[in-house]
């Protein structure tokens, strides 16, 4: 009976590494999948994402909630986006890549490897766009501190751009209207993502710009203009981290490139208030787009190219007349409560020289693609701040709105990289925070997670 005793305990124990181990698989299959780059590689994750209660109800300042959020932009901004930037029009971006930083000249750009390539000759813009191809040699690391990942593709199309009327916008700090020290660039061939540029230099521009925000005051006591600032800023923050998250270098050796849950958990997702101000800034810009719709439907998207410009018209109007966004989220943020009171326009000059600075900051950034997407990205909030907001005490400025074609491109630029932000939080964010908070480590390669399958094994069926 003793005998048969232990031979039922020890089946039973056998039994029970056998079912650890089959549990432990199951987490790091789940790990793996998370891990890889694309949701059409390994499929072994389907699991429904929700926000649980964290993100539910109307967005902070907003005039939808979450919920209607994630599902308009799953089933109408995103894939609408996604496809009108890839078009001649929307792809290509004027844009002033040179070393000048107004703030600290001691310690700017300039005293990077090579940067020296940054400072354009006259004669290289607009001659640039009459050469079918001017493309930077991949080998030159430009104003980069030696990372060729993060240098800018100088790719560009002969026949992108014709007409429009420039007009400089007052929000920012950039003369869009001085053609002199511009070059256009493929946003195709440059998407954000990382590039290597971190430490001390990338820590002071986010610092140099969060200290422009009303730096004279303690946070509670913002006025509601001043936290809308604020909320822009984080917003536009935690969409340029999960960028810089989503595609990211894992492995420098051999070139591979995924995902890094653990560096988007670390600088967004722990923090409810950044999610929420990322959401509040989609909202804010869909906003402008849509308050704009008139003008930008009878905007001309010509780049001689009558195919894909009609495209780009169809496109527009689909987005911006979609029967299930009026529907469901009419207005996603009201304007006309701001600025009110006898310090309105006051208030209202302040901001705006507060965000000229802050666009001032990016040309300080030492990275040459980051400050690319940069510069895009604050032009388009810039340009958002525009359409929403009356200038030099203007109260119809849709009357007299004059948009130009760069910022037009910026701003459904950044609308859709918000858009992708979104996305990822949603489909990404429940996730990565079950395996972080879970304090599960997700091994660095495909081939490191199956060496630690097989030690695991091994261990547990000894």
């Amino acid at each position: 009976m003793v005998k048969k005793a232990e031979i039922e305990t020890k089946v039973r124990g056998k039994r029970w590494r056998l079912m650890a181990v089959f549990g432990t698989l199951v987490v790091l299959f789940v790990a793996m999948a998370l891990s890889s780059k694309s949701s059409t590689g390994l499929s072994l994750f389907r699991q429904k994402p929700c926000h649980c209660a964290k993100y539910t109800g109307i967005v902070e300042d907003c005039c939808c909630d979450y919920e209607t959020v994630d599902r308009l932009n799953k089933e109408v901004l995103h894939p609408s986006l996604q496809e009108l930037v890839k078009t001649p029009f929307f792809r290509y971006f004027k844009v002033k890549l040179w070393c000048d930083c107004p703030f600290w000249p001691d310690d700017g750009m300039c005293r990077l490897r090579d940067c020296s390539v940054c400072e354009c000759p006259e004669s290289e813009f607009p001659e640039l766009f009459k050469e079918p191809r001017n493309v930077l040699s991949p080998d030159d690391p430009i104003c980069q501190e030696g990372k060729p990942q993060a240098a800018v593709d100088r790719t560009i199309d002969s026949k992108a751009f014709r007409g429009w009327t420039e007009t400089d916008n007052p929000w920012t700090n950039d003369d869009e209207t001085d053609n002199s020290e511009m070059t256009y660039v493929n946003l195709q061939l440059n998407p954000e993502r990382y590039t290597g540029y971190t430490g001390p230099s990338a820590r002071r521009i986010w610092d140099s710009v969060y200290s422009e925000n009303c730096p004279k005051y303690p946070s509670e006591e913002l006025c509601q203009e001043e936290k809308i600032l604020y909320k822009l800023i984080s917003g536009l923050h935690s969409s340029i981290s999960i960028h810089i998250a989503a595609d990211y270098l894992l492995d420098e050796a051999t070139n591979s490139w995924g995902q890094n849950l653990s560096l988007m958990y670390d600088r967004v997702l722990r923090y409810p208030d950044r999610v929420r101000n990322l959401y509040f800034t989609h909202l804010f810009v869909l906003r402008a787009v849509t308050k704009a719709a008139d003008y930008l439907e009878h905007a001309e998207y010509d780049t001689a190219n009558p195919t894909e410009d009609l495209k780009t018209q169809s496109l527009i109007r689909q987005l911006l007349f979609n029967p299930k966004l009026q529907a469901a989220c009419p207005v996603p943020f009201d304007e006309a409560k701001l600025w009110k009171g006898q310090r309105g326009p006051e208030l209202k000059q302040e901001i705006q020289k507060q965000f000229r600075n802050i666009s001032a900051i990016m040309d300080c950034v030492g990275c040459e693609k980051c400050r690319l997407w940069g510069k895009l990205q604050v032009l388009g909030l810039g340009t958002a701040l525009k359409i929403l907001f009356s200038v030099n005490g203007r109260e119809h400025l849709l009357q007299n709105l004059q948009l130009q074609r760069n910022e037009v491109i910026a701003l459904m630029n950044l609308l859709n990289r918000l858009s992708e932000s979104v996305k990822l939080v949603h489909e990404m964010g429940p996730s990565a925070e079950m395996i972080m908070e879970g304090q599960i480590s997700l091994p660095s390669s495909p081939s490191r997670l199956w060496e630690m399958i097989r030690t695991f094994i091994v261990k547990k069926l000894r």
